[in-house]
């Protein structure tokens, strides 16, 4: 059976207010639980703030069902000057089988910024 690529970054669950008319999981909100996630990595890496500025990529495996625990795991693909690449996967344990699916896979561009939201040097 396959396995994420990187660390577990967040973990949350999948909620009924957070359905497309489908029924399923609005992509908005997973692409959300993805930048949060993405954020963790690169603003340990920049000791500070950083700005997500793209996402590259994105692709939908999968659909994601209300009560999915959703797992958001994330690594530093590439650094610049100032920026920062990471990779994102998106996978999910389906209840009550426990059944683990990859769904989503991303990567997200962060840049590290001062107090003023200004680019600066990575550390």
């Amino acid at each position: 059976m396959a396995k994420p690529s990187s660390d577990l970054s967040l973990q949350t669950i999948a909620m009924p207010a957070d359905t497309n008319v489908n029924g399923d999981i609005f992509g908005g909100w997973l692409m959300a639980q993805m930048d949060l996630g993405a954020s963790i990595p690169a603003r340990t890496r920049a000791r500070g703030r950083v700005a997500t500025v793209a996402v590259e990529a994105m692709t939908f495996h999968k659909p994601v069902d209300v009560g999915d625990i959703v797992s958001i795991h994330a690594n530093i693909l590439k650094e610049g000057r100032t920026s920062m690449q990471i990779a994102v996967e998106v996978w999910v344990t389906r209840q009550p089988k426990g059944t683990q699916l990859k769904v989503t896979e991303a990567t997200f561009i962060f840049v590290a910024v001062d107090d003023n939201g200004v680019k600066r040097p990575l550390p």
